[in-house]
């Protein structure tokens, strides 16, 4: 790929104080674009001054909802090397949502080049600090002109950096979750699987009544029978039931999350026992009970492990692990962060250095 490359005359000032970056509320000085047309394929792609992008009032991204999008980071280590973690696997993904949202694929390994030389560019941009990282947003959105249903015949596809400390300013201590009843996030058959943005604007309002309660997310329920668990708020969601790694399989309505996956390869790596299946909300407080539950856990790109201290559905609330943090859970972010920041030797395959 020839990239055309277009440097800012006018660098931003960067942040002094990295305990304060929050998440995904600076960006840095540069992004990448590439177009789509229908009958010429992708083209133009060019790293250029971060900027606002022009669209029209009838572009179809705002009136049919044709997006999608990625998130993954890159990671400073302690000999200053840039390293990226399992980006590949993000693109993969962003190719499966694009194929359910009838969006044109993009070429992976054209994608990743883009990606290593606006790293390049922005290196100074991955902050040092403990814990934080250089979050990755790409995507896709549909800006044909035009006020139809049907697929879109211009794209744009963006990526977009940001320094970012840690996601919950709870950090690493065991959250609450409260199990929402009301409403669903997806079906099988629908766009559950997909990163796509319509996912995130339905799970708004369970999230919104949560916070209201004082808890930090929701425990979402499939959408037929409203019994078995799916996600916990934008994660997916491991029980240690009796010793066993217990996480709700894929089928079609909850998102493939990298960091899920790479929690289980570690687990099984570790000769831990690892379940994939239906597992409903009624058999985990059982499991309570009868003390065979002894943590719970989100995983994802932003938080990477997400304890979870109580759980909540109607009336009743179960303080899981004594609201502490569970050895399981320690142990992966532990594994996870110590691969991604070069803190330990990556026996996985990875990490990529980019500079």
């Amino acid at each position: 790929m020839n990239i055309s490359i277009t440097k800012t005359t006018s660098p931003k000032k960067k942040p002094t104080d990295e305990t304060q970056l929050g998440f995904g509320k600076v960006f840095s000085d540069h992004m990448f674009i590439m177009e789509y047309d229908t009958g010429k394929g992708w083209h133009s792609p060019q790293i250029k001054e971060y900027s606002d992008i022009s669209l029209s009032p009838a572009a179809m991204v705002f009136h049919y909802g044709q997006e999608i999008f990625e998130g993954l980071k890159v990671y400073r280590t302690p000999e200053d090397k840039i390293m990226l973690f399992r980006a590949e696997e993000n693109f993969k993904r962003l190719n499966s949502s694009a194929e359910r949202s009838v969006i044109p694929a993009i070429n992976i390994d054209d994608a990743l080049f883009a990606l290593n030389e606006l790293i390049k560019i922005d290196k100074d941009w991955v902050p040092k600090s403990e814990g934080t990282s250089l979050y990755i947003r790409p995507f896709i959105i549909a800006v044909d002109s035009f006020l139809g249903v049907k697929p879109s015949d211009k794209y744009y596809f963006i990526i977009i950096t940001s320094p970012s400390g840690a996601y919950y300013s709870t950090g690493l201590n065991p959250v609450g979750i409260a199990v929402e009843e009301r409403y669903v996030r997806a079906v099988k058959g629908g766009m559950g699987f997909a990163k796509a943005g319509g996912n995130y604007a339905a799970s708004m309002l369970g999230q919104q009544e949560a916070h209201a309660q004082n808890y930090e997310q929701v425990l979402w329920l499939d959408g037929i029978e409203r019994k078995y668990i799916e996600e916990v708020g934008a994660m997916n969601v491991f029980f240690v039931i009796n010793g066993e790694i217990v996480t709700p399989e894929l089928s079609g309505s909850i998102l493939p999350g990298i960091t899920r996956m790479s929690a289980i390869e570690l687990c099984r790596k570790w000769n831990m026992k690892v379940t994939e299946r239906k597992l409903s909300v009624d058999e985990v407080f059982d499991a309570f009970d009868s003390g065979a539950l002894t943590e719970a856990f989100g995983t994802g790109t932003a938080a990477v492990i997400s304890p979870i201290g109580v759980l909540k559905k109607g009336e009743r609330v179960i303080k899981i692990n004594n609201g502490q943090i569970g050895e399981i859970s320690q142990k992966l972010y532990d594994a996870l962060t110590g691969i991604q920041f070069g803190k330990i030797r990556d026996d996985m395959g990875w990490t990529k250095v980019v500079v």
